[in-house]
């Protein structure tokens, strides 16, 4: 895990990509037999006679995908990170069996709190992509960071 990093040290503009992730037909139907159990996400069969042509991962299961991916990597170290808000989560394409999702991210705002020194804010723009280079999923998730020098 890289060094811990607070708001002094978070550059507007950087950059971060977390690792591959290779959705799988047995993961996209756990996890909607566990919280998402519509027919596009848990029987095949009928999946093919929807409107999407065939199993399909649930927004939600890649949307916690993503924020798995982000601890791990852990762009900011280990230092701790409260999520406030997420905004503009998009689900743009289906993620299907066997698509391969990365996702990168980038600090669009950094802001030190008025009302408390000790922390700030940054936003961070995320965007996930298959392996054909397609955005599926977008989103804009508002993080407080605690300051070094208050």
């Amino acid at each position: 895990m890289p060094d811990n990093r607070y708001l002094e040290d978070i550059v507007l503009g950087e950059t971060s990509s977390g690792a591959p992730i290779t959705m799988t037909e047995a993961a996209i139907v756990a996890y909607a037999a566990d919280y998402d159990p519509q027919p596009m996400h848990v029987d095949a069969v009928a999946a093919m006679q929807g409107r999407f042509g065939g199993l399909i991962a649930s927004g939600w299961h890649v949307a916690s995908l993503i924020m798995r991916d982000f601890v791990i990597s852990a762009p900011f170290g280990g230092t701790p990170l409260l999520g406030v808000r997420t905004d503009g989560l998009c689900w743009l394409l289906p993620v299907r069996p066997g698509d391969t999702l990365l996702a990168t991210r980038e600090v669009v705002e950094v802001v030190r709190s008025r009302k408390n020194p000790a922390y700030g804010r940054i936003l961070v723009a995320t965007k996930v992509v298959n392996q054909s280079g397609a955005t599926v999923m977008t989103l804009e998730t508002l993080i407080q960071i605690p300051a070094r020098d208050p």
